[in-house]
């Protein structure tokens, strides 16, 4: 192993060790939350929509200030203190259960509380990697943080279901806030000095958020990218608000076999976090971006054909192939991203891109509740797999389909 490998780095051991255990609390909860509120309060098709709304619409309301508030202030004290709140607002909801007590209004509030603490996290986390780890380590380190996530994604919802058989919903929302508790713990071994970010006294908020949105909008490559992400949350977010009650409900699967299901579909995540690196810098970066995606995505159109007995192989092996590309194309975009973006505009770049690609999904989440109603959970699937498919045609359609690999370093910015 090359000694410049970032396994020999301490401190982003640190942040992946802590970013693993954030990664796999949240998957946990992204299963035990919906399996609670349908299993536990029953909830209807619209209910759901409404809550998975809640779990992503910070991003749409203050994803764009946020990301000037970020760059004003140390990103890994904002990420300490974001883990904290969020393993807090998520304790409340055994308490709650245990007292006799709980909602759905509660855990509506809570994943929107939640939804915003992760908004300056997740903010902060993709600002903080360049100054960690050099922009040369970029693709190194996002693959690795990335293999977290599929690693999360896979352990994540096996847990989360399993916890729910056992011990009860309520009671597994206790990994979700253990994991951000995990994930301060690490944060705060991290021994770095971050540089002290610029002090703009005078500079006023609208100017600032409108610099960091004319950055992402100007680039062409950026652009193409940012639509393709957008559309293809958008049609996630109308998937997620009916997932859980399609395999609960049209399938017939139990919480455990729902844990089990949507942990399978991570094994594409991991691989594909482990290749990215070696498949970017064969293939080159733009072709990681339009290439992967074009292979892979369309095998989303299997899972509304999933159905009892042999068929529901067909949902694993769908977001096995799907999940694969996903990570990748993902690796490669965030890594551009971050390498052309000069430092002072890191969290302002990273807010608009976060404002406008995951500001889709709480919208997409309200469509799938309210689509829910009157084509049927399954009907719902087939706009959302055909959508998500669909969003790939931005990058293939684009100046990106002409190259091989796109800039490493900032593009230059007036500033203002």
């Amino acid at each position: 192993m090359r000694r410049d490998s970032l396994f020999f780095h301490a401190d982003f051991r640190r942040l992946w060790a802590g970013d693993t255990a954030s990664q796999v609390g949240a998957f946990a909860g992204h299963t035990v939350i919906p399996l609670l509120a349908a299993t536990v309060l029953a909830a209807t098709p619209f209910q759901m929509g409404l809550l998975t709304a809640a779990e992503t619409v910070a991003f749409l309301v203050i994803g764009l200030p946020a990301g000037v508030w970020v760059d004003r202030m140390r990103r890994r004290t904002l990420m300490l203190r974001a883990d904290f709140v969020r393993a807090a607002l998520l304790l409340s909801i055994p308490v709650a259960w245990w007292a006799g007590a709980l909602t759905l209004t509660q855990l509506v509030v809570v994943a929107t509380l939640v939804g915003t603490a992760t908004v300056f996290f997740d903010i902060a986390y993709q600002s903080y990697l360049p100054t960690l780890v050099g922009r040369e380590h970029l693709l190194e380190g996002n693959a690795k943080l990335q293999a977290s996530q599929s690693v999360a994604f896979l352990a994540g919802p096996g847990i989360g279901g399993g916890l729910v058989q056992l011990a009860g919903a309520a009671n597994a929302v206790l990994t979700t806030g253990l994991g951000f508790l995990t994930s301060a713990l690490c944060l705060l071994r991290i021994r770095t000095v971050e540089p002290e970010p610029e002090r703009h006294e005078d500079a006023k908020l609208l100017p600032q958020i409108a610099e960091g949105l004319r950055f992402v909008f100007t680039d062409t490559a950026l652009r193409s990218i940012v639509a393709c992400t957008a559309t293809a949350n958008l049609f996630n977010g109308v998937f997620v608000a009916v997932e859980i009650l399609f395999l609960n409900r049209d399938l017939g699967l139990s919480p455990a076999a729902i844990g089990l299901v949507l942990a399978t579909g991570g094994v594409g995540g991991i691989t594909g976090a482990i290749f990215a690196n070696a498949i970017t810098r064969r293939i080159g970066q733009a072709r990681s971006i339009w290439l992967v995606p074009l292979l892979t995505w369309p095998f989303y159109l299997l899972l509304p054909l999933a159905a009892p007995g042999w068929r529901i192989g067909l949902f694993p092996v769908a977001t096995m192939i799907a999940g694969f590309g996903i990570i990748v194309y993902n690796v490669a975009q965030v890594s551009y991203r971050q390498a052309v973006c000069p430092d002072r505009l890191l969290g302002r770049m990273n807010a608009s891109v976060r404002f406008v690609v995951w500001g889709m999904l709480p919208l997409g989440g309200l469509l799938g509740g309210v689509l829910g109603e009157p084509i049927g959970i399954r009907g719902t699937l087939w706009v959302a797999v055909g959508g998500e498919t669909a969003a790939l045609l931005w990058v293939v359609f684009s100046p990106l389909r002409k190259l091989r690999d796109l800039p490493s370093e900032p593009i230059a910015q007036p500033v203002g």
